[in-house]
């Protein structure tokens, strides 16, 4: 079955209105350029020419009226819609998971198995939803770029992400997966291809739909070049220790990331104001402290010590400073 087709029936299939790509209508759009509907009359007399000839070269310009007219402002709206849904959703999922796991609340929903069960299935379907949306993305994209033979496609993906609304980015992806694998059977996985796996001793959370499309989340914070410890997201999607993020941003602990002058960048991409909407990311810090045990161990006797140090020069700092020393 045509992957068209595949996510026409996925999305039909939902139980609740969910926003998702146009498919059929953006192929429309282009179908408009392989039919000569973009072309000015004089081209359009040389490519019916060239296709009675069989040698079809004039294919659609790169500055293209009818798709970059349509077909990017159609897309660019309906991806807007796709990540504000997802994000929204995920969030309220985890924060109500979080929520839960706290005193007799806790006792109360342990004693019920549906609650438990309607958050990992409403989890994993999200995670199917972004995966697949995704995907679609990808490809009709690259559909674009066949057709026009140019690279526009690949260029409007990158500008998407730099409006941070590329749907891998989100940070509530990663945490829905570590939700799954922390409530789910560790018999089972969302599905085929999705765990927590190691390679030399680095672990990456990994996720594969269609056994063709597979998404690779590398665990190690590019700082300090260990296991993310008390990780955080920045909103370029890319992850750090909490205390060596705030280190990279000039800010300590106690102030937090949201202190960070808006001019610093992020290490790795070098994207400026990406530390003030950081989100902790606290269903990944719960897996990999059960799965890292002698790790997590040292690393948190560490981390205390930091802190305890930054918390005392903070306060000394503000003392001296009341007192016009």
């Amino acid at each position: 079955m045509k992957f068209c087709k595949t996510y026409q029936n996925y999305m039909q299939g939902q139980e609740e209105k969910l926003p998702g790509l146009e498919f059929k209508k953006l192929k429309k759009i282009m179908k408009k350029c392989r039919s000569g509907g973009c072309y000015s009359p004089i081209m359009l007399i040389n490519h019916n020419n060239n296709i009675n000839n069989n040698n079809p070269t004039i294919k659609c310009p790169i500055q293209c009226p009818v798709c970059d007219g349509s077909f990017f402002p159609s897309l660019l709206n309906e991806l807007l819609e796709v990540v504000g849904c997802f994000n929204q959703r995920a969030q309220h999922l985890l924060e109500l998971h979080l929520s839960s796991n706290s005193g007799f609340k806790k006792y109360l929903l342990c004693l019920s198995k549906s609650h438990h069960n309607s958050i990992t299935q409403e989890g994993k379907d999200l995670v199917i939803y972004a995966l697949i949306n995704a995907v679609a993305t990808r490809k009709i994209l690259k559909k674009y770029d066949k057709i026009h033979d140019s690279k526009q496609g690949q260029l409007f993906k990158s500008q998407v992400q730099a409006m941070h609304k590329e749907i891998l980015q989100s940070p509530w992806l990663i945490e829905l997966m570590a939700l799954y694998i922390n409530t789910g059977d560790p018999k089972s996985s969302l599905f085929d291809g999705c765990c927590l796996t190691f390679k030399d001793g680095k672990p990456s959370l990994t996720c594969q739909i269609f056994n063709s499309y597979k998404v690779d989340i590398d665990l190690t914070c590019s700082i300090c070049l260990d296991t993310v410890f008390d990780p955080v997201a920045l909103t370029c999607g890319h992850v750090f220790c909490y205390t060596c993020s705030c280190s990279a941003a000039s800010v300590t602990i106690v102030d937090g990331l949201k202190a960070t002058d808006p001019k610093e960048k992020c290490p790795l991409c070098r994207e400026k104001g990406v530390h003030e909407g950081g989100v902790h990311l606290e269903e990944l810090n719960i897996l990999l402290g059960q799965r890292c045990k002698e790790y997590w161990k040292e690393r948190l006797r560490m981390e205390r010590v930091e802190r305890v140090r930054q918390a005392k020069e903070h306060w000394e700092s503000v003392c001296r400073a009341a007192m016009g020393i």
